[in-house]
């Protein structure tokens, strides 16, 4: 009746499983998330960083009156120097690069899934994407073919804001991660649907998702938004991890059932990736798959054994020495087997 062997079973396939994924670059919060990734059955994965390099350049600067070119980059690369959003900082790292001066910011304020808004040479300024100029009431219908014919490039499109609407376009583009690629297809492969998160437009959004070959993606989506899609997945019944690497993307990594920090980020979520890859996603779930096979074999040996045992003792043909053989060689076969894990 020594329960050795079954107490064992459990945290030795545990440990041995949060071990191999450390060794891959994965770190795991608990063993119950290690145990969860295996019946994880629908991914969502942010655009920004996460499918894409999160390095965009700027293509493009659109004038929409009589402003220089030089001036309105000035107060755009201003603001976009103060945030830290990828995009923001394509604009910034342009305008550094041809020598475009900046200007003093005051009052300045990120607008979460929008953009960013301040104050220079006393007049209120903001960057944002289309629904931040639509909220401000400065969104000509006259722009939405000039806007349009960026996004179907898969570019995304910023504008600058003024009290008299907006003052120019900015288009700035990512490129994807072939690992991106390689790991949709791989999570197909496991059973896994995908669904792809963006504050983007819906024709960049849709382009993006076209090229990395997910099932579905939802686009214009604020920090809320993504909660909400989240919820409403895991209310169908799905179990739900999310990919992400942004202050955007928090609520929802936190109310996943399994919730993935890009390059460490994150500290209320149940892994880190340290580095970019998403490939480790599938590598996770199949280690978390292969681990539960394990804690089941260990459990159902160590049982087995004590089921066995106690039959034989019932008949007369077992002896006590054979029973202590039989928990000490029993607990040594669940530890063997539990470090196995180590090897997947």
């Amino acid at each position: 009746g020594c329960p050795c062997a079954l107490v064992i079973s459990t945290p030795v396939s545990i440990v041995s499983g949060m071990a191999a994924a450390t060794r891959y670059g994965i770190l795991i919060k608990g063993g119950m998330f290690l145990e969860q990734g295996r019946r994880l059955d629908c991914l969502a994965l942010d655009k920004t960083g996460t499918l894409t390099h999160g390095k965009p350049r700027q293509t493009d600067c659109l004038c929409t009156g009589q402003e220089d070119e030089a001036a309105v980059r000035s107060l755009a690369a201003s603001l976009a120097a103060r945030s830290d959003h990828p995009v923001s900082g394509a604009i910034a790292q342009a305008a550094l690069a041809d020598h475009i001066p900046l200007q003093d910011v005051d009052d300045f304020t990120a607008l979460p899934g929008q953009g960013v808004s301040g104050i220079m040479a006393g007049r209120r300024w903001y960057l944002g994407n289309r629904a931040l100029a639509a909220s401000l009431g400065r969104y000509p219908a006259a722009l939405d073919e000039r806007i349009s014919r960026l996004e179907q490039q898969g570019k995304t499109v910023v504008a600058l804001v003024g009290d008299d609407g907006i003052r120019a376009l900015f288009a700035v583009a990512d490129t994807l991660k072939a690992s991106s690629l390689e790991a949709v297809r791989e999570l197909k492969a496991l059973g896994v649907t995908t669904v792809m998160l963006t504050g983007d437009n819906e024709h960049t959004a849709a382009a993006i998702a076209r090229q990395v070959g997910v099932d579905s993606f939802k686009a214009g989506l604020l920090p809320a938004d993504k909660l909400a899609v989240i919820e409403e997945l895991e209310a169908r019944g799905h179990k739900v991890g999310m990919v992400g690497d942004g202050i955007n993307d928090a609520p929802a990594l936190a109310r996943a059932d399994v919730g993935f920090a890009m390059a460490g980020n994150g500290t209320d979520t149940a892994m880190a990736l340290m580095d970019d890859d998403l490939r480790k996603i599938p590598r996770f779930i199949r280690l978390s798959r292969a681990t539960f096979a394990i804690l089941v074999q260990n459990i159902t040996l160590a049982l087995g054994v004590k089921a066995l045992f106690f039959a034989l003792t019932f008949t007369g043909n077992a002896t006590m020495w054979m029973a202590v053989f039989a928990d000490v060689g029993t607990a040594l076969l669940v530890v063997a087997n539990g470090l196995r894990a180590m090897r997947k």
